[in-house]
């Protein structure tokens, strides 16, 4: 079966209108990422941080090890990076595969990042990248019927467990 297109082609002048909208973006003195990259690792749930960026739990992981590398400077946008910034937000995301590996054996691994609101960024103004474990078969009855995640194993468990599985 092919894929169907429906054209409607009177929606883009309101598209543009819903673009042209000002959005309720956080300022960087509430953004939850600024908030975390200047609280205290164990309060935040921090796995790593150096001068730029920063790696933490997600408190709503999909799996155990779910985590994201975030800059320490409020930005939404990945071409708003300084070629630094955006280096250490790889060289830490690269240190958060090896970590994920090192600690859960996974038999792969999802990185990426849902860059704006449209894309499904939960914060919008500050720029993220997920970092988690997948196994073969790992969506279950619960996901798809409950939508409900089983998870196995408390966030603190997770924190220490990629604390002592991240490269030095």
């Amino acid at each position: 079966m092919s894929l169907e297109r429906l054209w409607a082609g009177w929606r883009a002048e309101y598209i543009a209108e819903v673009v042209a909208a000002p959005l309720d973006v956080e300022a960087s003195d509430a953004c939850l990422f600024c908030a975390l990259g200047a609280a205290p690792p164990d309060e935040a749930q921090i796995v790593a941080r150096d001068e730029t960026s920063f790696a933490v739990l997600n408190a709503y992981p999909y799996t155990s090890g779910h985590l994201m590398v975030a800059p320490l400077r409020h930005e939404g946008d990945l071409d708003g990076l300084d070629r630094d910034e955006a280096n250490a937000v790889m060289a830490m995301t690269q240190r958060a595969t090896t970590a994920v590996r090192t600690a859960y054996a996974p038999d792969g691994i999802n990185v990426g990042m849902n860059l704006g609101r449209a894309a499904g960024a939960g914060v919008p103004g500050h720029l993220h990248v997920h970092v988690l474990p997948r196994w073969v078969g790992d969506t279950n009855f619960m996901t798809s019927v409950a939508e409900t995640r089983v998870m196995p194993e408390a966030l603190a468990t997770t924190l220490e467990r990629l604390r002592a599985a991240w490269p030095g």
